[in-house]
């Protein structure tokens, strides 16, 4: 990702608000309909005449849109609008989505909800959609810590199973060593035992390194250098 891909807004609080409320909801609906897509047992022609309506909504939505990817937008106050990731876009309805919490530390944590849309074997979550959100937790840590990156390589070790349903997933700091910074992290079942666990690289980027360089610390908040104050992903 280049850093022009972070996209400065100028967009106050209550608008922010207002419109995670909105899109967050609009998702959140978007995401029943992908569950009831797999779990339904209507008779085709119903599931076609429901098609037909969901094409028509679907172009209301492309009425005007932007191209592309959504990427990152940052707002005046240094808030990330991450809307569009995969793993915790309020718009995305791939994403569960996880909301994180942080400690400066360098800890992340969530609790979430994974259910058919999620399934690999019969029950059970499939095991990309575990490095998924490893991946996003773990660096989400190391944000929180301030030494935020891209991931540089993702190991996992799959202890157990995880089933369907509530989930949770926590990462930590182990190290840093210049750019890079060590991550351990483990997604939990219901009863809180480790079903996967990871260890993780994350480097912040040339782009990054020579903007860091660059910046002044008056300059204010600039995508993945705010070494010293975690982003807030919104």
């Amino acid at each position: 990702m280049e850093a022009d891909m972070y996209v400065t807004v100028d967009q106050d609080a209550a608008t922010l608000a207002a419109e995670r409320a909105t899109f967050g909801a609009l998702a959140e609906s978007v995401r029943q309909l992908v569950d009831a897509t797999i779990r339904t047992t209507v008779d085709l022609e119903e599931a076609d005449a429901v098609r037909t309506e969901v094409d028509a909504l679907v172009a209301r939505l492309r009425a005007t849109q932007v191209p592309g990817s959504y990427g990152v937008n940052i707002t005046p106050d240094g808030t990330f609008r991450n809307h569009g990731n995969a793993v915790v876009g309020v718009r995305n309805a791939i994403a569960p989505p996880l909301q994180v919490e942080r400690d400066p530390s360098g800890r992340a944590w969530a609790s979430f909800f994974l259910g058919a849309a999620y399934e690999g074997p019969p029950g059970l979550v499939h095991g990309g959609v575990t490095a998924l959100l490893l991946d996003q937790i773990a660096g989400e840590a190391a944000a929180a810590g301030g030494s935020p990156g891209m991931t540089g390589g993702l190991s996992l070790r799959y202890r157990r199973p995880t089933p369907l349903g509530e989930l949770s997933a926590e990462a930590w700091i182990d190290r840093v060593e210049g750019v890079k910074t060590y991550v351990h992290g483990e997604l939990r079942d219901a009863d809180g035992q480790a079903t996967v666990t990871c260890e993780g690289i994350f480097i912040l980027p040339r782009w990054a390194r020579e903007q860091l360089a660059e910046q002044g610390p008056e300059d204010g908040p600039t995508p993945m250098t705010r070494r010293s104050v975690p982003p807030s992903f919104e």
